[in-house]
């Protein structure tokens, strides 16, 4: 059978000869060329000249784009042929690379702090460089926070051994934990965290997920003197550095990276706390249809299976057709972008052994497009993630001919556009389904996406914010965290579940990656700033998805809330905005709730 889309990504268009090519190593010897050049600029740059800012930007351009489309490329071929042992010397090279770039680039930080207002004003006012306003008073306020250079230089260096290294402990101690599981037989396997976690959450077996839960517990109480160590390490560590860089409190620098204030995330927060009942409502009726009274932790996510579902099968090419299809219903641009990146081979679908999981999308800058990592094994929920990559690709498309310093968009905004993407293809799919019971699995999985931002993502927001106002004062018991999570949760889920997760804050990752404090409430930010969006787009379809465009345009070059207000004539300090978003799913609930009712009886 002939396809007619590729499965596969084309990787000899960037450069031929995989990681081996000599094309990519005279790519990396012009960028160490490039790098020196910048060095020699930034030591003889006159403050003043407004010409030799501008070729020191452009330099950084350049940089930047072929250090980043080196990177891309290696990951790439890293994720695709995992057994490609020479990946690793070549990235080690471009590492380097980086860590030259990030000196100097403090010391160009540094030196625009120095620039006296008045000059800084006038250098702003340049016609070239009005756009790039955003961006560049971003870095000169960042850089304000800046301690000297041979501080900085010192800090980097024991963040090695300091914040990274806890992390790096984290990811350790996890890669050797097992979990035991006994089957019906009563042979007993040890599972890895992540094998332990998929069957846990989505086993259809109630007597396995609790079995696999009540052993997840202990196994992580067993490591909990480790992880408690390590969290309250890793967290004081972060405080120290914020209260000698400036920060007035822990909220401050996530806020700032997410270029958000705290009135809209209070108002976020707020809009959740305010309309839980019909999610409650939700997991209750999920709880009557599972024979349960209640549902324990293990059972949020548990598959919904009635009668004898045959689940909906894609082959890649339907569901490319299918994702081109439904993303037309929205917009014109939005489809022949995707019909164009499929057709293309940007994506890298094909299911075999040697490639690493999961899925992402990646930007290639010389070439001004995207790449997408992914496995297709012809679910809906694959097709769903095909729709969902394609969102990000397509919000880097529409950005592609901004300058560089533009570009850069936060965690926040960043699942915008997927989400967007992956709202049309979810709809689409619920509308088609062929059965009720086919209908009420695919309910039951969007609805668990949503529970999963207004409940699980609440809760550890919640905890993370009481953890850092008790971590302040002092060290933080095991016993305590257990405390603090445990009230998180019943909070997030509005006690409505028979059983709890108290180790909760050691075994999810999110709290332990070093770079970006707070990881958690981004992922709520973007489901409901898109769903908000939505919600205009139903008002007013007409001639929306122009205004869509110019709003991920804008997406690196201004405050969420000026965002809002310019493309949306929204206010999204209020609590009105995020309501409206969240309204959208209590629709499904209803359909869910009904469809179900009619099944139990």
């Amino acid at each position: 059978m002939n396809m007619k889309y590729v499965d596969t990504w084309d990787l000899e268009t960037i450069f031929p000869g995989g990681t081996n090519s000599k094309e990519l190593q005279e790519k990396l010897n012009e960028v160490k060329a490039d790098i020196e050049e910048y060095g020699e600029l930034l030591n003889s740059w006159d403050l003043k000249s407004v010409n030799a800012f501008k070729t020191i930007l452009q330099k950084q351009e350049k940089i930047s784009k072929g250090l980043g489309q080196s990177r891309t490329f290696v990951q790439m071929w890293h994720d695709a042929y995992m057994n490609d042992e020479h990946a690793n010397v070549v990235m080690g090279q471009i590492i380097n690379l980086y860590s030259d770039v990030q000196k100097l680039y403090n010391t160009f930080t540094k030196k625009l702090v120095n620039i006296p207002d008045t000059d800084w004003q006038s250098l702003l006012n340049d016609k070239d460089l009005q756009e790039l306003n955003f961006a560049l008073n971003e870095i000169r306020d960042e850089g304000k926070r800046l301690l000297s250079e041979e501080e900085e230089k010192l800090i980097a260096e024991l963040n090695k051994d300091g914040i990274q290294a806890w992390s790096q402990l984290y990811d350790t101690v996890v890669s050797i934990m097992t979990i035991p599981y006994t089957d019906k037989e009563g042979k007993t396997t040890e599972l890895s965290v992540g094998q332990a976690m998929n069957r846990m959450y989505a086993d259809p077996d109630p007597e396995v997920r609790k079995q696999i839960f009540e052993n997840w517990e202990a196994a992580w109480t067993k490591y909990g003197p480790i992880f408690a160590d390590t969290i309250n390490h890793l967290d004081g560590y972060r405080i120290t550095l914020q209260k000698n860089h400036d920060y007035k409190d822990h909220l401050e620098e996530p806020l700032e990276y997410n270029r958000m204030s705290k009135e809209t995330l209070d108002a976020m927060w707020t809009a959740v706390s305010n309309n839980k009942q019909p999610f409650v409502d939700f997991l209750n009726q999920k709880a009557k249809v599972l024979g349960m009274e209640k549902l324990g932790w293990q059972d949020v996510d548990a598959p919904v299976a009635v009668g004898d579902i045959k689940p909906t099968r894609f082959t890649y090419d339907e569901a490319c057709d299918f994702v081109i299809e439904n993303f037309a219903s929205f917009g014109e641009k939005l489809s022949s972008f995707a019909k164009h990146a499929l057709e293309n081979r940007w994506v890298e679908a094909e299911d075999r052994p040697n490639k690493r999981p999961g899925g992402y999308c990646t930007s290639l800058p010389e070439f001004g497009e995207s790449r997408i990592f992914m496995t297709f094994t012809g679910s809906s929920s694959d097709t769903s993630t095909l729709a969902h990559e394609l969102g990000h690709a397509f919000h880097s498309h529409v950005m592609k001919d901004l300058p560089t310093l533009n570009r850069n968009y936060a965690m926040n905004v960043a699942e915008t556009a997927s989400t967007f993407a992956e709202t049309i293809i979810g709809n689409a799919t619920v509308a088609n389904a062929k059965t009720k019971e086919e209908k009420i699995s695919l309910l039951n999985s969007k609805l668990e996406n949503a529970t999963a931002m207004f409940f699980n993502i609440h809760a550890r927001f919640l905890f993370e914010n009481a953890f850092y106002e008790e971590r302040a004062k002092g060290i933080v018991s095991e016993k305590r965290l257990n405390e603090l999570m445990e009230q998180a949760q019943k909070e997030a889920y509005v006690d409505s579940l028979s059983s709890y997760h108290p180790h909760f804050w050691c075994s999810k990752l999110h709290f332990f990656i070093d770079s970006v404090p707070f990881y958690n409430f981004p992922y709520t930010f973007g489901f409901l700033f898109s769903l908000g969006i939505y919600a205009e787009y139903l008002k007013k379809p007409e001639g929306f998805e122009e205004k869509y465009i110019s709003l991920l345009q804008d997406t690196g070059s201004m405050k969420v809330e000026d965002l809002a207000q310019k493309h949306l004539g929204v206010d999204i300090t209020k609590e009105d905005f995020w309501a409206a978003g969240i309204q959208l799913m209590m629709k499904d609930v209803e359909e869910f709730i009904s469809l179900t009712n009619e099944v139990v009886g």
